[in-house]
């Protein structure tokens, strides 16, 4: 567990645009009337408003599992996402360092491959 001096402040949705800002040809849209972040017009990240909140970040069906197996409360799902590449995640818990590893995971798989080579030749 982390104690008060090593956690990290929460993570807000502003937070997530300005993480992925940083990534190429993102742009801020709407997504299942939701604010959400696409890339080439396709969704990797949607500020969930529904009962259970939380971000929903695109994410490969092993890398769901693995995040879900390690036991951190920041990540979780419902039988709607099961058997879909996507985690859900509480904003107020997880760290802030790994979201932006996740959020750029996401983006580069709806990235076109001219953008995610863009953002490795910086």
């Amino acid at each position: 567990m982390r104690t008060t001096a090593t956690m990290t402040p929460m993570a807000t949705w502003d937070d997530v645009v300005t993480m992925a800002s940083r990534l190429p040809e993102v742009e801020q849209s709407t997504w299942f009337r939701t604010p959400s972040l696409k890339v080439a017009g396709k969704g990797f990240a949607r500020l969930r408003e529904e009962a259970e909140g939380g971000l929903v970040l695109i994410c490969d069906l092993d890398e769901k599992a693995a995040l879900l197996a390690s036991g951190d409360p920041a990540f979780y799902t419902t039988p709607h996402y099961d058997g879909y590449g996507a985690i859900l995640v509480d904003l107020a818990k997880v760290d802030t360092g790994q979201l932006a590893e996740l959020v750029e995971q996401a983006w580069r798989l709806k990235a076109p491959a001219r953008a995610r080579k863009a953002l490795d030749r910086e």
